[in-house]
């Protein structure tokens, strides 16, 4: 019934539909189109890097423009690319997980989409005119006195996105909290709610920094404050905290909600329940919490002293516990399970060793004497691709080819997930292996030419060469993607067979409303409990009804359009106060668009009785 209407609508009524929508399914798919395109973004400026660093003094690109590729680099790939492709997914799958029919606000959502989109855009708008230099980290006194409107736009597209990632952040705490199906208390949540829940409890207290530090660079750069200017008696060092005490929780952020696709992945494959359920839920605590008593390990070399450097590096070192529970707890799901290789099954495999190997070096560098010799060389490079691309990206990898027949109803072709799978995988071992042992030979980071007669000849060419193994692999993932889009094998509800949670209860792809009857949760992995009695599928846990849903929406689109023309005007009023004519227009779109929200009454619609009962399940 949902295909046959979609392909009468004409193209526009198929686009308004999507520009309005507040269905969490089409809002995450959304998020992962988006992150998706940044994700290719942010590649294609990873590769001109590896190009410009392929042979010594190499003169591919200007050392402005490095230095303008290595920020936006950075600030793509975790703000535009891995942040939303997991939003994405925690938008699509959590609310099917606990037996939801949408997420707590639905309209938030979508506002929560569109400023995350409008911000990337406008950051990446800055290309044109000079994009920000100062790195992703955007450290003063160095971000404050770099000229042009680059920064600016860092400022303001950061603003933009990161107020929509909050929206998302507090949206899946309420829902986990007030919305789970009849019988699903907190104990018998998959993991992957779980740490969904877990990183929107860090979104919500890490993102607040980042906002206020951006504030106050933003007044430091377009209205003449001093915040960060020490010869006006501001302090630079302040933006470093304020950005770690964001920066640190962000990484964990990006961590956990793989960590959680990690844990639905291998009680699949491995057909056994996931060991160590509650050491599990009470490890994705204890890192969110430490991860908030660690900042300071950015910033060893900063001179905060040994008391403090000795404390932090303490914190630091205590991470590697709970996160060496998680390891051992997969290990044993594993362990004597009849287990199926495919390609999810290999991003998860893969992810073991890579990111225990980047687990490994951090805590070489929580160690703040070592870090003296480490810190600002290749070494930290190669540690941190190998905990994010050895980690979130492989996460995310395994999560799209899982969860793949659930979102689109089509499977993803095998032979060329697992050729997609060998030449990243290969490729990323080769690019950022050999760095560690770069940065230990002197190789600092952030350097547009290194010379050569210093050894690093051979290494950087390894690096580089891996970096194209790397884009060989997600070209042929785009192509999986396409061809199974056209011609696809279908999936069933249980795409394989062996599917332990909710979602796997309903069809492929869901319908609008999720649940014709929510389920009745009896248990941990309770479509699993179902099967093992006998039963095709999910107990009700109420009468076919009405099922009330909320309707959509072009407001979020209107009051993010209204903010973007706000951040371009706040941008460019420096040079001339006619722009603030935009702020305040922009502002005002925003404002009556909220206004309109808040006084005229939408009270959603009913799908009734009868049409449920007609369509069956």
């Amino acid at each position: 019934m949902g295909m046959t209407s979609a392909q009468k609508r004409g193209f526009g009524a198929t686009l308004w539909d999507w520009l309005t929508t507040v269905d969490h399914k089409k809002i995450g798919i959304l998020y992962m189109a988006g992150g998706g395109f940044f994700f290719l973004m942010g590649g294609l400026e990873a590769v001109i890097i590896r190009i410009q660093l392929m042979s010594p003094e190499n003169n591919f690109i200007s050392a402005g423009l490095y230095n303008e590729m290595i920020t936006m680099h950075g600030t793509t790939m975790i703000f535009l690319a891995a942040m939303p492709i997991l939003l994405g997914l925690m938008n699509f799958i959590m609310p099917l997980q606990i037996g939801a029919r949408d997420v707590a606000f639905p309209f938030l959502n979508s506002l929560g989409f569109w400023l995350f989109l409008f911000g990337g855009v406008l950051l990446n708008l800055s290309w044109f005119t000079g994009a920000p230099d100062a790195g992703w980290t955007n450290y003063a006194p160095l971000s404050i006195q770099s000229p042009g409107h680059g920064i600016d736009f860092y400022i303001m597209g950061l603003q933009l996105s990161g107020a929509g990632t909050l929206m998302g952040g507090i949206n899946f705490i309420v829902t986990i909290v007030l919305m789970r199906a009849p019988g699903m208390t907190y104990m018998r949540m998959p993991l992957f709610t779980w740490t969904t829940f877990v990183a929107s409890i860090l979104i919500l207290f890490a993102f607040p920094a980042l906002t206020v530090g951006l504030f106050l660079m933003m007044f430091d750069r377009m209205f003449g404050s001093a915040f960060f200017d020490a010869a006006l008696g501001g302090n630079a060092v302040i933006w470093q905290h304020l950005f770690w005490i964001f920066g640190h929780p962000e990484v964990y952020i990006l961590i956990l909600p793989v960590f959680g696709v990690f844990s639905e992945v291998f009680p699949t494959f491995a057909k056994k329940r996931l060991f160590g359920y509650t050491a599990m839920v009470f490890a994705t605590f204890l890192i969110a919490f430490l991860g908030f008593m660690v900042w300071a390990h950015h910033m060893f070399t900063v001179g905060l002293g040994p008391v403090a450097n000795s404390i932090f590096a303490v914190a630091t070192m205590a991470i590697a516990v709970p996160t060496g529970i998680k390891i051992f707890n997969w290990l044993f799901t594993l362990w004597g399970g009849s287990i199926k290789i495919n390609s999810a099954m290999l991003w998860a495999l893969a992810f073991i060793p890579s990111f225990t190997i980047g687990g490994m070096t951090g805590v070489m560098l929580a160690s703040a004497v070592a870090d003296y010799q480490y810190h600002d060389t290749y070494f930290v490079i190669g540690h941190f691709h190998y905990v994010i691309v050895g980690g979130t990206v492989f996460g995310i990898l395994s999560g799209l080819h899982y969860w793949w027949p659930k979102m689109f109803g089509k499977y993803l072709h095998e032979g060329l997930g697992q050729l997609s799978f060998w030449t990243f995988f290969v490729g990323f071992h080769l690019t950022f292996f050999i760095q560690h042992f770069l940065g230990l030979m002197g190789m600092p980071r952030r350097y547009w030419v290194f010379l050569e007669n210093q050894g690093l000849d051979t290494g950087n060419l390894i690096s580089s060469i891996g970096a194209f193994f790397m884009s060989f692999g997600v070209i042929v993932f785009l192509i999986n993607i396409i061809l199974t889009t056209i011609k696809g094998k279908k999936a069933p509800r249980d795409a394989w067979g062996s599917g332990r949670t909710l979602e796997w209860s309903i069809s492929s792809p869901p319908v609008h409303y999720n649940y014709k009857q929510l389920p009745l949760v009896r248990g941990l992995d309770p479509l699993w409990i179902e099967k093992m009695e006998g039963n095709k599928n999910m107990t009700p846990a109420e009468p076919v009804d009405e099922i009330h849903m909320p309707n959509g929406s072009i407001l979020p689109l209107i009051i993010t359009i209204g903010m973007t023309i706000a951040s371009y005007g706040f941008i460019y009023q420096t040079g001339n106060k006619l722009w603030l004519i935009a702020v305040y227009s922009g502002m005002a779109i925003a404002l009556i668009s909220m206004l309109t929200r808040s006084l005229k009454d939408d009270h959603g619609h009913h799908i009734p009785k009868e049409e449920l009962e007609r369509i069956g399940d």
